[in-house]
């Protein structure tokens, strides 16, 4: 007898995810504790802009490996009553000492990691010459300034009473701590707090996991709600990180970050079927979602998507992604490598908030700042090392992104938020989920579950195992084909989410079922 094994399924059963449902406000997150935080603001008589800092603060102390005070990232705020959104952009910055000469290329490739030439070292993808500037809590800082209700130290006591407690020391910890040992040891700091004697930490074989302490990061949270979130720029915090930083050999300067700003922009407008897509623009995934979206004006839209319609959306996104590599340079980390997170928020006036923010690798340059708990991003690895190339590294320059928060508006009514975290593959999950929600009338549970596929360059698609097989072989006979489970590791189709708020105030918000921290919290 010859037997031909099935494909392995590591997830052999069906996941679904909850959707929450209310008419006043609602927080969705990638940890469900942190949107509780968001909601725990909102009913302190917060706003939206309130809930959504609130939720990142949370975030950055119980996500450590999508995001921190270390991170970067990129928001939508429309609020309720303005025609427009507006954004909010504190992204990544090279800092004013990078020399682009210390990158030196080692003659290989890292084609296992990077579609670009290997640095002697990883130091452009780890330890401290992979860090830019730290611009999340400056972005903070100004939304809440500028449009929040609340007092800061309401805002971030949530977060405060989550870095009390600690991060959950579960199966999922585990993991993430697991994916990024091999690096994390090598920075003191870093194998302290994940590393007990040498391994990560794991959770008990039965009963709850527990809690364990991120370093310093409580001291630090405390003094930012203390001495409000300049102080990360401009005080003690600032001094702190300045100060380990060149101890370790970074060029991360005080100066860098007395002197780093968020800036608010107008959003970027793309027609869609009607209503008016609102973008975050610049050097994010912005432009090349334009380009999908004008190849996918003649896509057939039915009761369903068709084969013939995921057809149409691989072919768009395979054009979209070979002008955006030929036009912008080949210098982004494949989606693997990417470890993001993405917030939703809406209040009960109808403002909302797409927020997106990262520290790029999963733990980012995996090196905790020993005074202030810090774990630094590794942005540097977004630029080039190829000298003279368009996404080169350069002082002060800002690199190509992928960060795609997203608000759809029905006439200058705010209907749809969205977005999501997994690098290249954000794109295509981002517009799908859109897309199903606004233009095959799916519930947001639904198109929450819906299977997709990914493109993430001008060659390959991606496709969920649970799609039609009239689906599969047309794709299939469209050029190279890789059908694969939607799972928790590896991230094969990114973690979005979304929140739809009707005409009649019924808010309706859901998370990715693949993320197992995620959910969404309505307003009782």
């Amino acid at each position: 007898m010859q037997y031909s094994p099935q494909p392995h399924v590591t997830q052999n059963w069906q996941l679904s995810k909850p959707s929450a449902t209310g008419k006043r406000g609602m927080v969705v997150s990638q940890v469900k504790a942190a949107a509780d935080a968001g909601v725990a603001v909102l009913d302190a008589g917060g706003n939206a802009i309130d809930a959504a800092v609130a939720t990142a603060l949370a975030l950055a102390a119980i996500e450590p490996w999508n995001n921190g005070l270390g991170g970067i990232g990129f928001a939508l705020v429309h609020r309720a009553g303005q025609a427009k959104a507006e954004v909010v952009d504190f992204g990544p910055v090279a800092p004013r000492g990078a020399d682009p000469a210390r990158y030196r290329l080692t003659g290989k490739m890292k084609n296992d990691l990077f579609p670009w030439p290997e640095v002697e070292g990883d130091i452009n993808v780890h330890g401290p010459l992979s860090v830019v500037i730290p611009s999340a809590v400056a972005g903070y800082e100004l939304m809440h300034r500028r449009w929040g209700k609340l007092k800061m130290a309401d805002v971030i006591a949530p977060a405060i009473a989550l870095a009390k407690r600690g991060l959950p020391q579960d199966w999922y910890t585990t993991l993430k701590i697991a994916t990024s040992a091999s690096v994390l040891k090598l920075y003191p700091e870093s194998a302290r707090i994940y590393l007990p004697d040498g391994l990560p930490r794991v959770p008990p074989y039965q009963g709850a996991p527990g809690f364990f302490q991120l370093g310093n990061l409580v001291g630090t949270f405390e003094r930012l709600g203390q001495a409000g979130l300049r102080d990360l720029y401009e005080g003690d915090i600032a001094a702190a990180i300045a100060a380990d930083m060149r101890a370790a050999g970074g060029v991360l300067s005080a100066e860098d970050l007395h002197n780093c700003q968020a800036r608010i922009l107008p959003a970027m407008e793309v027609n869609w079927r009607g209503r008016t897509l609102q973008l975050s623009g610049g050097l994010t995934a912005a432009p090349t979602l334009a380009r999908v979206m004008d190849g996918m004006a003649g896509a057939p839209y039915s009761a369903e998507p068709s084969a013939a319609w995921y057809v149409a959306l691989a072919r768009a996104m395979k054009a979209a992604y070979a002008e955006r590599l030929a036009g912008l340079g080949d210098a982004e980390p494949k989606a693997a490598e990417s470890c993001t997170t993405h917030l939703t928020v809406c209040d009960a006036e109808g403002t909302m908030v797409s927020m997106t923010t990262t520290l790029l690798s999963s733990m980012g340059s995996r090196m905790v700042l020993p005074q202030s708990g810090v774990l630094m991003n590794n942005g540097m690895m977004w630029f080039d090392p190829q000298p003279g190339t368009p996404n080169a590294i350069a002082p002060g320059k800002r690199p190509l992104t992928n960060m795609l928060p997203i608000i759809l508006k029905d006439g200058d009514r705010p209907w749809i938020a969205a977005g999501a975290s997994g690098g290249r593959r954000i794109m295509a999950s981002v517009f799908q989920l859109m897309t199903f929600a606004a233009d095959f009338g799916m519930s947001a549970e639904d198109a929450a579950h819906y299977p997709r596929i990914d493109v993430s360059g001008p060659e390959q698609v991606t496709a969920d195992r649970r799609l039609p097989p009239d689906v599969l072989e047309a794709l299939a006979a469209e050029g190279p084909l890789e059908v694969v489970e939607h799972s928790a590791l590896p991230i094969q189709f990114a973690n979005p989410n979304l929140i739809a708020q009707a005409a009649d105030g019924i808010r309706v918000g859901i998370s990715d079922a693949a993320s197992p921290w995620s959910g969404a919290v309505a307003q009782a």
